[in-house]
């Protein structure tokens, strides 16, 4: 072999390397990010179902994809500084379990976020355009969960017809839940109720239990009083402490999804949001394969469920309807 042809071997062995080199390199493994605003207990669970999502569309947690999940132990400004470390990182798209946290990463980032329990109106113009076409960061889906109340209200008077009184506990601090505070007011008005606002500033159990001794005297008036709680990061890092505190007032809890009826309330009724989470595994796999959030469409709900604490009930000395309970997706004995 002459010299020009060695110098044109070794000139295409030395070019092939960096291909071979490259193609020897680990692909990176897509990541989500994920901050718990309420509670470790509560927003664990809300990872399952996710999960769940994940390995029915082939996902390997650990290999194909990565969870990234941080704990703010329910104070906000924690919360904030994670949700900054995720993007650093950075992650590839964020769940988000709600309108607050939601609202954090999109004035935080420009990465996308899927969502559940959005807004059920058709815009919310500091979160997206429309249900049909979002146009920014976020997508997900809505849990009709101001859209219920009247309903929740419905069923409430149905298990306790002496009702004349209902507390409204929401969190204060968030736009969102003011509005749907207001509006669950609103309902019980329509319904005849008296209706009185517990808003809550922090998450304090204090707070929690100064509620529900005023509204324990609003009932000595005469009439039956019962708490509707709004769920949002703030009074799911309470469920515990509202627990607590109802049944040392001897108070009825109604809620929005299953953990506050597994955690004492009477019943609760709403979005199925294991069904909404175990969807939005979906959306994080359309984003990771490139499509864009703002052109992905806000969802309804297509799933509902009511779940009756029994225990409470008789702990109340309530009796809950054979009406309701035929209609009841779980009844906790």
């Amino acid at each position: 072999m002459d010299r020009r042809r060695v110098l044109i071997s070794l000139g295409a062995a030395t070019a092939a390397w960096p291909l071979r080199v490259r193609a020897q390199q680990p692909r990176r493994v897509p990541k989500v990010g994920f901050v718990q605003f309420a509670s470790a207990a509560v927003d664990q669970q809300l990872l399952v179902p996710f999960r769940q999502g994940l390995k029915a569309l082939g996902y390997v947690e650990g290999r194909t994809i990565i969870i990234e999940n941080r704990d703010a132990q329910g104070n906000v400004e924690r919360g904030h500084a994670l949700i900054d470390e995720l993007a650093a990182l950075p992650v590839d798209v964020f769940l988000s379990p709600g309108p607050a946290a939601t609202r954090a990463y999109a004035r935080k980032t420009r990465i996308p976020v899927v969502a559940i329990a959005l807004p059920g109106t058709q815009s919310a113009p500091d979160l997206f355009q429309s249900f049909a076409r979002p146009g920014g960061t976020v997508t997900g889906f809505s849990a009709y969960g101001e859209e219920m109340s009247a309903k929740r209200i419905e069923i409430l008077k149905e298990i306790l017809p002496t009702l004349r009184t209902v507390g409204v506990m929401h969190n204060a601090t968030d736009p969102t839940f003011k509005a749907w505070g207001t509006q669950t007011m609103a309902d019980a008005g329509k319904q005849g109720l008296q209706a009185l606002e517990f808003a809550l500033s922090a998450p304090s159990p204090a707070a929690v239990t100064e509620g529900f001794r005023k509204l324990a005297g609003a009932g000595s008036a005469g009439g039956g009083v019962a708490m509707i709680v709004i769920r949002d990061f703030m009074t799911a890092a309470l469920l515990d402490d509202i627990a607590r505190a109802a049944a040392a007032a001897r108070i009825a809890v109604v809620g929005e999804w299953s953990p506050v009826a597994q955690a004492g309330a009477l019943f609760s009724y709403g979005a199925d949001f294991d069904d909404l989470l175990r969807r939005a595994a979906g959306y994080v796999d359309r984003i990771l394969k490139g499509e864009k959030a703002g052109d992905l469409p806000i969802q309804l709900p297509t799933k509902f469920e009511l779940v009756v604490n029994q225990k409470t009930a008789r702990a109340l000395g309530v009796t809950v309807p054979p009406s309701v309970l035929v209609r009841a997706d779980e009844v906790i004995e």
